[in-house]
């Protein structure tokens, strides 16, 4: 839980702080008032970066440092971020120095904003990161296990355009390498799936009012039995290919998930209001699965996401923050406020 922050040169701010409470906070503000920067600096101190930006680009204008000062309930957590060539960022944990943050040293959050509603519709990379990410935060061993994938794709991918007169007999350990690793990614994705469609259903029909069938399917190009030796086969049938067009084309850094609606691809079949259903009832499971993973309720970021759903989704949302501390900026303050009683805290920002 976050109780207080402070943000210096950090993007629109100068030099301001603001409390939160442990229950729902709502900051209400018109647009560029800073609602979004202040939600984004919160992500900062709790998880090491940002959601939509590099580091350089969090300094203000101008300014050759920035500084986050987040106080939480068992720890008080510094960002410092320094123009440089890179731009340098370190960590202060109880005044204990750190240049990066493992998952063990983060403070669990979830985060819905408005572009995950896209989560269906947008092409298959987004999907890939979405999941992958969720497995990164709630598997310990799974993003090492990504970066070594994506270092032997880099290797392979370059012996690619040295042509295959040069390369073609360095090859083969890295289609096993390739084959290995990625196994591991895609057996990982498919519990994955398989978890979520224990739940997926239950939290759709609640959220939606009506009884639908839903599913996630993992698309792997191979069988989940032996998928590392039929990737092998086919990188190894497929080397010439690969050659020529000079870039990896099987693995799991190829693969997509489809979500299915009512038997139907939800991405060509689902009304938005079945969409926003859809995408509430995944933020429900991530909000169930980083708890379980880190023992401790997350916090739940939400940014301006209340003027997209109609009242019972609005209604929906507002039962999943029971009982957990919650951030949510809004432009209209009528659409938010009616569905939480006394017990909220206020922030709110003018114009800048």
């Amino acid at each position: 839980m976050i109780t207080g922050i402070r943000l210096q040169n950090y993007r629109s701010y100068k030099d301001a702080s603001f409390e939160f409470e442990p229950g729902v906070n709502i900051i209400i503000g018109p647009n560029a008032s800073g609602k979004t920067n202040l939600l984004e600096a919160v992500m900062v101190t709790a998880r090491g970066g940002s959601y939509r930006a590099r580091d350089a680009e969090l300094l203000q204008h101008g300014k050759d440092w920035a500084r986050l000062d987040g106080n939480y309930e068992k720890q008080k957590r510094t960002v410092k971020i320094e123009r440089n060539n890179p731009t340098v960022k370190s960590f202060g944990l109880d005044d204990k120095p750190f240049k990066r943050l493992s998952l063990e040293r983060t403070v669990p959050v979830v985060l819905f904003e408005p572009n995950h509603l896209q989560l269906l519709t947008r092409g298959p990379e987004q999907r890939r990161d979405y999941f992958d990410e969720l497995l990164e935060r709630s598997r310990p061993a799974f993003k090492p296990l990504a970066a070594s994938y994506r270092r032997a794709l880099t290797q392979r991918n370059a012996l690619l355009k040295h042509g295959q007169t040069r390369a073609a007999n360095q090859l083969f350990v890295w289609n096993v390498r390739l084959s290995e690793l990625g196994a591991q990614i895609a057996a990982a994705r498919q519990e994955l799936a398989d978890d979520i469609n224990r739940r997926l259903a239950k939290d759709y029909s609640k959220i939606a009012g009506r009884r639908s069938k839903t599913e996630l399917v993992y698309d792997s190009q191979f069988p989940a039995g032996n998928y590392a030796s039929k990737l092998l086969h086919k990188l190894e049938q497929s080397a010439a290919e690969d050659f020529e067009r000079g870039f990896t084309g099987h693995g799991p850094h190829r693969e997509d998930f489809t979500i299915y609606l009512k038997g139907q691809p939800a991405a060509a079949s689902a009304s938005r209001g079945e969409t926003r259903s859809l995408l509430l009832a995944f933020k429900i499971y991530e909000l169930e699965l980083i708890e379980k993973a880190r023992a401790a309720k997350p916090i739940f970021l939400l940014d301006d996401v209340f003027s997209e759903l109609d009242g019972a989704r609005r209604q929906a949302l507002v039962n999943t923050l029971k009982d957990r501390q919650s951030i949510i900026t809004t432009t209209d303050a009528e659409a938010v406020l009616e569905y939480f009683s006394q017990d909220h805290n206020l922030i709110i920002l003018n114009r800048l």
